[in-house]
């Protein structure tokens, strides 16, 4: 629950959209979490009392009534009673509104922070999911040792007996290693013992590629459809900022508010919506329209909460590939003895696989949505009141 809370932190400020970079220092994100849940607890508490005053007024008044004979005093105490129902009729509609301020805010800037992590993903995927590197990496034909290997073997082939590759079957690894293989100890060309020497010059490269190159075409095949889940869930994501500012009549795309950084006329479009809210709700002709008004509020934060279970969906299936290409990567056996031969690539990959399982641990790690404590940012509630 902690490491949701320390995600939790980065969303309020103070009845305000704050969107600042990531927070990395422990002891900040502790500090903003604190100050998250005392907003919330101050806007509960404040209203308890009040609340708690109201309801001890309305108990006196119900007790003087009951010994009270005097017609005259019977009306007044019963004005009074009306006007404290409404008072407190009034103080809950308040506090909802306070509440759902917060907690609307904060959705937008849960939708905010998950926007800015889906892009970074769809980044990240892009990079790997990079057809050329993968293939240069898995297919011996782009490495300089065996294509001087290739070269000299068709210089050197029996006219009469020798024969040339067409181009496609010559990019393909299985055939061009077979057909130099074939060609090496057909030819009549060189020793031995110089022909051992040019095999043992590519030994490690055929090794690697040879062995390496379905596992390295798995992770270009399966990183190509974490990217195109991710596209799904940015455009959800779209979908569901559209949902979320309807209410307050913000009609620009999230896209267009991340570009513009517009999310200050995000946060006076809400404040225009509740003043007309706070205006109505103390006229009786208006609750079903003030009460319309609550809910169309509520209704998105909703919508936000199955997204967030959709997101999580999204990370787990990552994490969970990411450790695969992992296993993948380091399960080449002959890396010790074919360092000098690995080409660099292969080992960057390795590190951003790396990185990227930290990250899916950390920065992307799903959002936990269940426990007392998110009751109480999301609606209010303290468990222990």
């Amino acid at each position: 629950m902690k490491h949701f809370f320390y995600f939790l932190c980065l969303l309020l400020c103070t009845n305000q959209l704050c969107f600042s970079n990531t927070i990395s220092d422990t002891d900040e994100l502790e500090i903003v979490l604190m100050d998250l849940i005392e907003e919330t607890s101050f806007i509960t508490n404040k209203y308890n009392a009040i609340h708690h005053s109201l309801e001890t007024e309305l108990h006196k008044i119900n007790s003087r009534l009951k010994n009270t004979i005097i017609l005259e005093k019977q009306v007044a105490l019963l004005i009074k009673k009306d006007q404290l129902q409404d008072q407190l009729a009034f103080s809950v509609l308040s506090e909802v509104s306070d509440l759902s301020k917060v907690r609307y805010l904060k959705g937008l800037q849960i939708i905010k922070i998950l926007y800015e992590k889906t892009l970074s993903l769809d980044h990240h995927f892009t990079s790997v999911a990079t057809f050329n590197e993968i293939n240069n990496l898995s297919n011996p034909n782009h490495y300089p040792e065996f294509e001087k290997l290739k070269d000299g073997l068709s210089s050197h082939q029996n006219k009469k007996m020798g024969f040339t590759l067409p181009s496609i079957l010559g990019d393909n690894i299985y055939t061009s290693i077979l057909y130099s293989f074939v060609s090496l100890f057909t030819s009549n060309n060189g020793s031995k013992q110089e022909k051992e020497a040019e095999l043992k010059d590519v030994e490690c490269i055929l090794d690697f590629t040879l062995r390496m190159h379905n596992d390295l075409n798995t992770i270009y095949f399966e990183t190509a459809f974490l990217q195109k889940s991710n596209d799904n869930i940015i455009l959800e994501l779209e979908k569901l900022f559209v949902d979320f500012t309807k209410p307050i009549k913000y009609k620009t795309a999230l896209k267009e508010c991340r570009g513009s950084d517009d999310w200050d006329e995000v946060r006076e479009h809400l404040y225009s919506y509740l003043e007309t809210l706070n205006s109505i709700i103390q006229d009786d002709t208006q609750r079903y329209r003030a009460h319309k008004m609550q809910i169309n509020l509520e209704f998105p934060i909703d919508r936000l909460l199955q997204f967030i279970t959709q997101y999580n969906s999204h990370i787990d299936q990552g994490a969970k590939f990411y450790e695969k290409f992992g296993i993948m990567l380091n399960s080449y056996e002959n890396e010790k003895q074919c360092a000098t031969k690995i080409p660099a690539e292969y080992k960057k990959l390795k590190s951003n696989i790396s990185i990227a399982i930290d990250k899916f641990n950390t920065a992307y790690k799903p959002v936990e949505i269940n426990g007392s404590k998110m009751k109480e940012v999301l609606y209010g509630i303290n468990e222990y009141d």
